[in-house]
């Protein structure tokens, strides 16, 4: 079992937080981050009913998604851009998934009312051959199990002067993204708006589907390990993602087809001034490769929510 320092959570990017930490440039540091519901829910038995919730249930919005920090990297500055390489993503050994009224894509069904009624799901995690829950398996009970896919679901760093919810915060360099590409082995790329950058964490998920359906995934206590690099006099429209294999433009906005949109123009952008390919072509080629992709990471219907999508380009056709 994990033990969180609750001194340590936030439930907004707030700059005026101090920091828990500073850090240097290429320095490894670990943060433990809770549950989006605040280590509150432990049993099937404790629904995720208001009265269980209590104070974080009170608030407008919710005090869902608590954050780890903020973390202070040291020589960032004002107008860089932060690269965040994420090395390891280690769950507890449980997970909670939850339904309740008035939330998920279903809330209302007249075919299935019981999906929209108070529910607790604790779902097991096992180690993997690491040794760990970084690639352990879920056990949703005696007849399936599944491979882990932990991924941090709320990460960013502060915006310039406004102070975001983490539970419906959506900017270009924090929010709640929901994005399983956020994971072990990929680096995220933030425009920083303060001296230090200061980085938070939080609301790790063990796995999800696309979508997140039912406003709650394998939401668990974790401990993420990571480190900084500094892009100096650099910014872009909207967090990217490079993995070993891939770059991936987010973009969050509603409609769903407006955020797609802006992903994929902001890909273009990504590529024709770092890859040196030309507008017309790489037009083309979104349209004709088999293997590009739009990812959706978040979809959920609630007015203070946008989609999340993902524009995924191959690395082997950047060359």
């Amino acid at each position: 079992m994990i033990n969180i320092n609750k001194k340590n959570l936030s439930y907004v990017f707030d700059y005026n937080k101090q920091p828990i930490i500073t850090v240097s440039e290429g320095e490894s540091f670990t943060l433990l981050t809770e549950d989006n519901l605040s280590g509150l829910i432990k049993t099937e038995k404790d629904l995720p009913l208001p009265e269980n919730l209590e104070p974080f249930s009170k608030t407008v919005p919710v005090k869902n998604n608590p954050l780890t920090g903020p973390v202070y990297i040291k020589n960032i500055k004002k107008g860089d851009l932060l690269e965040v390489d994420i090395k390891k993503i280690e769950p507890n050994d449980y997970g909670i998934s939850t339904t309740k009224p008035g939330s998920g894509l279903l809330r209302d069904s007249f075919r299935w009312p019981e999906l929209s009624e108070p529910y607790t799901k604790i779902i097991k995690h096992l180690p993997g051959k690491s040794g760990t829950t970084r690639d352990g398996t879920g056990v949703f009970n005696e007849k399936l199990s599944y491979e882990l896919a932990p991924f941090i679901g709320t990460i960013g760093v502060c915006p310039e002067f406004e102070i975001l919810s983490s539970m419906t915060g959506q900017f270009p360099c924090c929010g709640n993204w929901d994005c399983r590409d956020i994971k072990e082995g990929s680096k995220l790329f933030l425009n920083c708006y303060h001296d230090g950058a200061l980085l938070f964490f939080g609301d790790v998920h063990a796995s999800q589907g696309d979508t997140e359906l039912t406003w709650t995934a394998d939401e668990t206590r974790s401990e993420v390990t990571a480190s900084c690099k500094i892009i100096r006099n650099k910014t872009i429209p909207y967090a990217r993602i490079e993995k070993e294999d891939s770059i991936i433009q987010l973009f969050a906005d509603s409609p769903m087809e407006d955020a797609i949109q802006s992903a994929i123009v902001n890909l273009m952008d990504w590529v024709v001034e770092d890859y040196d390919i030309k507008p017309r072509d790489l037009y083309i080629m979104l349209s004709v490769l088999p293997d590009f992709r739009i990812n959706v990471y978040q979809m959920v219907r609630h007015p203070s929510f946008k989609s999340v999508v993902g524009a995924e380009l191959p690395k082997k056709y950047l060359l």
